[in-house]
């Protein structure tokens, strides 16, 4: 099996240099999604108060699933990402820190402003669809 296929055509606007792609095909074979990941750490801390904080976590928990499907980077077809309140600032904020988990991969991503999570503490959520390596 390959990784998945990335196009930015030129009738789209270019966003590789922001770390996505406009179109991910995935091929022949199986999928996973996996759930949002909020920022609850597998040692149960209280979930932190900053975004920088919690994006590290979810990051971290994000990047768990990956090794749990023997998968990588790579293999992801589409990131969706949910923050509360939205901005400039809190897009850099998570954009910067992914990019370093995506080492160079571009894949779809959808980022969406929302008012709450799940729970009110949470500020961050990411949910991913991956193309699982051959067996």
């Amino acid at each position: 099996m390959t990784t998945p296929t990335l196009l930015n055509p030129n009738t789209l606007p270019q966003t590789e240099s922001i770390g996505y792609s406009q179109i991910a095909i995935a091929h022949t074979g199986r999928m996973a999604f996996v759930s949002g990941q909020v920022a609850i750490s597998d040692d149960e801390l209280p979930v932190p108060g900053s975004l920088h904080a919690q994006a590290d976590i979810v990051i971290e928990n994000l990047s768990r699933a990956l090794a749990a499907l023997d998968g990588a980077a790579r293999d992801i077809i589409q990131l969706r990402i949910y923050i509360v309140d939205l901005k400039p600032s809190s897009v850099e904020i998570v954009m910067g820190k992914l990019a370093t988990f995506l080492n160079g991969a571009r894949p779809g991503l959808t980022g969406v402003g929302v008012q709450s999570l799940a729970s009110p503490e949470f500020l961050l959520e990411i949910e991913m669809v991956v193309q699982l390596p051959g067996e």
